[in-house]
Parts: C-alpha cells; structure tokens; sequence
C-alpha cells in the first residue's frame, strides 16, 4: 500500500475487529490508513468515528523475530520511551496478534535537511538523553554479536555473504578491542535512529518504532543518528556537545566508531532480509551501500585517530 491509502479488504476487517476489542473502540466504525515510513512493518493510523482522538497500529513484519526483534521488548520499550516524554503513548497491546496501538503523534516529520540544523542537533540530544537516563528496559543489544548473528541466519537461508563482510568484520574486531579498553554501562538505547522514526510536535522530539530498542551503549544510538543522517565532523561535535553538556575527546572519538559498527549492522540487516523480507525492497543494494559506506569511513585517518584515543593507545 502507499502512504495516505485506506486499507479495505480481508486485512482491514481483521484490524477492526481486533480494535474493537479495546473499550475505548469498541463499537466504533474505524478507518484504517496507510502510514509511510517502515521498510520492515506495517502502520496504519486509525480514525474513529464520533471522537477527533487517533491511534496508529503497527502489524509486524514476516520473520521479524530472526531479526532479533521481540514485540514484548517493543511493547515495554515503547511504555518506557512514553514515560520520559519521547516516545508515543501506548494504548494497548493486542495479544496473541502482538498489534502494538499508540496514540497518534501530531506534529511534522523532522527533514534531512532540518536535521543538520544546530538547534535540531541540541533537541535529538536532549531527547536520546531523556531515553538514556530513564528506567532499564527489557532486552539486550549488542550490535557486533547481533552482526554475527545476522550472518548465521543469511547462510542458513542460502543467501550469499558478501565478499565485503570479512573486511568489515577486521575492522570490526580492532572497534571492539578499543571499546573494551574504556568499558560503558549499558543504558536504554533506540539503535534505530532513521529519519523516518523522528516526528517533531512543537515542543520535544519525538523518537517512534522502539522494535530493536534494548540495554546497550548509548554511543551507538549517538553513532548510528549520526551515520544515517551523514553528520560532519563539526556537526558531531556539535550534537555531542549537546547530549553531554562538554566535549571529552575520547567520548567524541567513541562515536565515530559507533559510525562504523552502526553500518555493520546495518548491512547486515540488509543480507539477512534478503532471506527473510517480502517486501518490494532492494536489499542487496542496500547492504551493498552500508558496506561501502562502511569500509570507506574506515580508512580515514578520523576513524584510526579515534581507536587510538578509545584505547589509550
């Protein structure tokens, strides 16, 4: 479907009828329309009659559980995320289909470009910050054993692993024995920072689709918003400055590695939905660009600055 679609059909009667299980709908003729902005689920928001209030309900992806995502994680992610004032209101899980409901967010989608607007950059921060300082979460993220993961399960569905991955995972392990050398709590984190999960309501932004959230370290949320949205170094500095209230060179130096892990994942992601998605996506370009992204990044002399000061070296 396209965004701005009414759903109609077999799928719509089944949404219906499991809304109308909740109290407040029940009853209710409902319109069901089609959400943009997902490459791995389903959203629809929901208008009822005789009330101005909406809802968006969110259908799961085919698989969506090899690629490590548990809708009961989701569910008390979002509760959280709700909590500290960033994420969207849950209304209701509906079990056994796992249909998480939230309320509907007014407000504007934040730009590519707006985002690399400094006042922009200072309330991305505030709200990651809100999430990271805010009550632990169910799940665990762990982006380099999650990668390696991703790869079992690709093999496994036959399909092939591309030559760029043993590359990557070189680069890889010399991120992970300098982040070894500087240890961090793990913190509730996103780990999904596209543009698309960001909607602006006038006063904070907010953060939407919690599906990979889990305790981790909080540089990869600051390095994956920054890779996916191609900050400037300047900009880094900037964002980092926000989010801590100071600039600490060998926090700075923690984020651009996350860059490099953020497009491993990411690339992997896109192999492993290869085998898994049915949806109309291209996936192996799209791994194809996080690899490259990936190993050009990596050979910089940023990125082998920042191992040094990450491991002391």
């Amino acid at each position: 479907m396209t965004d701005g679609e009414i759903l109609r059909g077999e799928l719509h009667h089944q949404l219906v009828a499991a809304l109308h299980r909740l109290p407040e709908l029940a009853g209710r003729e409902l319109t069901l329309t089609a959400l943009s902005g997902g490459i791995t689920n389903r959203n629809f928001r929901v208008d009822a009659d005789g009330t101005d209030q909406r809802w968006v309900i969110r259908l799961a992806g085919n698989d969506t559980h090899l690629l490590g995502i548990s809708r009961e994680v989701e569910h008390a992610a979002t509760v959280t995320a709700a909590g500290v004032g960033v994420g969207p209101e849950v209304t209701a899980f509906i079990r056994p289909e796992g249909y998480l409901v939230t309320r509907f967010i007014v407000g504007e989608p934040v730009s590519a470009e707006a985002v690399h607007h400094p006042d922009t950059l200072r309330r991305v921060a505030d709200s990651l910050r809100r999430i990271h300082d805010g009550p632990a979460i169910p799940g665990l993220f762990v982006p380099l054993r999650i990668v390696e993961a991703y790869r079992a399960l690709a093999v496994a569905r036959g399909v092939p692993i591309p030559p760029e991955y043993d590359r990557a995972t070189d680069v890889a392990r010399r991120i992970e024995r300098a982040l070894l050398a500087d240890p961090i709590e793990p913190r509730p984190c996103h780990n999904d920072l596209l543009n698309a999960n960001f909607i602006d309501d006038g006063r904070r932004i907010r953060i939407i689709d919690w599906e990979y959230a889990g305790m981790g370290d909080p540089f990869f949320d600051l390095g994956n918003f920054s890779i996916n949205h191609e900050l400037e170094s300047d900009e880094d500095v900037l964002f980092l400055e926000a989010y801590d209230g100071s600039i600490d060179p060998r926090r700075l130096a923690r984020l651009t590695l996350m860059r490099v892990v953020s497009d491993f994942r990411e690339a992997m992601w896109g192999v492993l939905q290869q085998g898994v998605s049915t949806l109309d996506v291209d996936f192996v370009a799209y791994a194809a660009g996080s690899f490259d992204r990936l190993l050009r990044n990596a050979s910089t002399p940023r990125f082998e600055h920042a191992l040094a000061e990450v491991s002391g070296a």
